[in-house]
């Protein structure tokens, strides 16, 4: 890998881990651009700058992490399904991590529904609290995530949006959710991995942490503002362009990997 590759992947996965495009189905999009061959440390690379992403929701948030014990109770409490039933299906799910044409499909079917979701859900709550209950349901959506191209932001905010939660509110709990569900799944795999990370490869991790921890910031908070004055619909045409676009580079030969 060299720090240009470094940079670009970084930077995708920056801008795609909050927002809800499927990071998945934008790094097997970058690699094929980039002609890069899938090997253990780019596997490592790109489980772990998800760690820089994960850190600019706690420093964007800081002060909401020092809130009651409720808010790591819920944060808990959501986090269970997914944690439950992905440690039961791990095997299952890592086969279906290995089908460029499952994420191509789940990137078009969840632009179609990004597309209408707006219409759907107009009328929130005047209460805008996250109960455990709300929370218990925006982590079961949140296993939907599961099925690679699917997008854990997406299937959370909507998962919040059903709780008749704003779009702001559920757009908030889906990055603090992201907190402990990104970290557990990061260092399990990344505990498969860390073979490949040594001396000679550090430094690029470290830049890439970076970048990405840089790029999330800044896509955090520009993504809650054009959710709130835009909503979807644009993300939805935008997934829907990316899936076709994987489907016609897979059926002309590119070679699409999946780290």
């Amino acid at each position: 890998m060299t720090w240009f590759q470094a940079l670009i992947l970084s930077i995708v996965e920056g801008l795609t881990e909050f927002l809800p495009v499927s990071s998945t189905g934008h790094m097997i999009l970058m690699e094929g651009i980039l002609g890069m061959k899938s090997n253990d440390f780019i596997q490592a690379f790109i489980i772990n700058i998800q760690f820089g992403a994960i850190l600019s929701v706690v420093v964007l948030y800081w002060k909401r992490f020092f809130q009651t014990f409720s808010f790591y109770y819920k944060l808990f409490v959501a986090f269970l399904p997914a944690a439950i039933i992905g440690l039961s299906l791990i095997h299952y799910i890592d086969e279906l991590l290995q089908s460029v044409y499952v994420v191509a499909v789940m990137l078009i079917l969840g632009g179609v529904v990004l597309v209408f979701v707006d219409k759907w859900f107009k009328n929130p709550a005047k209460n805008q609290e996250v109960t455990y209950k709300k929370a218990l349901v925006i982590g079961f959506y949140q296993v939907l995530s599961m099925i690679p191209g699917t997008s854990r932001s997406a299937a959370t905010i909507i998962g919040g949006m059903t709780q008749k939660l704003t779009k702001k509110t559920a757009a908030e709990f889906s990055f603090f959710l992201a907190v402990p569900t990104m970290f557990a799944a990061s260092g399990y795999k990344l505990l498969e991995n860390y073979k490949a990370i040594n001396v000679d490869n550090i430094g690029l991790l470290l830049f890439g942490n970076v970048v990405a921890f840089v790029v999330a910031m800044f896509a955090i908070k520009s993504f809650i503002r054009f959710l709130t004055n835009h909503g979807f619909k644009l993300f939805g045409y935008y997934r829907i362009i990316v899936g076709l676009t994987i489907l016609i580079l897979y059926y002309f030969g590119v070679n699409l990997s999946i780290s």
